[in-house]
């Protein structure tokens, strides 16, 4: 029984063959949906890259807000850094102190 099981030669029958045209079908199908059609592998590498990029802008308007937040804080607290600001940014002058302004010639030949 054995040696006729080892003579009989191998069955490819249309079973197989249509099996076999199907798969790679599929696998076609798999590939062109992967690669070329919506949703393809590029647009989420394109997606991942854009992702990483507003992560950073993020961060850095994050680090921006905290900077505001700890200054208006300081503005709440104390009359110190508000006297400040008006002095740098506005030329305030204190009721009790003088302004003294230097001219400085142009040296002109």
């Amino acid at each position: 029984m054995l040696f006729m099981l080892a003579k009989r030669p191998l069955n490819t029958s249309a079973k197989l063959k249509s099996l076999l045209i199907f798969l790679l079908l599929i696998f076609g199908y798999l590939q062109y949906k992967l690669w070329i059609a919506e949703g393809k592998v590029q647009d989420l590498w394109f997606l991942e890259q854009r992702i990483a990029h507003l992560e950073k802008e993020n961060s850095v308007l994050n680090q921006r807000n905290n900077g505001l937040s700890a200054e208006v804080d300081n503005l709440k607290g104390g009359l110190e850094v508000v006297e400040l600001k008006a002095r740098q940014e506005l030329g305030w002058i204190g009721e009790d102190e003088t302004f003294f302004q230097f001219i400085y010639p142009d040296n002109e030949p």
